[in-house]
């Protein structure tokens, strides 16, 4: 059975940090490109960074670039997200998902190129 499982969120005052973090079991990073994805109340879930399986690289949106950096640990099948000075906008369940279609990421973050989304975890950001 493949599982994902997102831990490292909390509650924090803006400028703040935090890492989340993505195991898997069931499933080997290396095998697809892995996104990180949030959803704030009475929004869309949306995209927020990808890291690729083929080369390492990876991709952020817009409101990510500058101060969340994506990156792996394939030893322990686990992805990290960093986020740096935290904003109250940031706040939202944030979930991790393997991109069944890709090895590869691309700028585009769509849903449904997505499994195997973990439970989330949330993340809160006062001001």
């Amino acid at each position: 059975e493949v599982q994902f499982v997102e831990s490292g969120g909390g509650l924090v005052q803006a400028g703040g940090s935090l890492r989340l973090s993505c195991t898997a079991s069931g499933v080997t990073f290396g095998d697809y490109a892995m996104g990180w994805f949030r959803q704030a109340p009475g929004k869309e879930r949306e995209g927020v960074s990808c890291i690729s399986a083929s080369d390492g690289s990876t991709t952020y949106s817009d409101p990510a670039k500058g101060r969340f950096t994506v990156s792996s640990d394939g030893a322990k099948n686990t992805m990290y997200l960093q986020i740096d000075n935290l904003k109250p906008e940031d706040t939202a369940v944030y979930y991790c998902a393997a991109n069944l279609l890709r090895r590869r990421c691309n700028d585009r973050y769509i849903l449904h190129e997505y499994a195997y989304w973990g439970q989330g975890t949330q993340v809160t950001v006062s001001s």
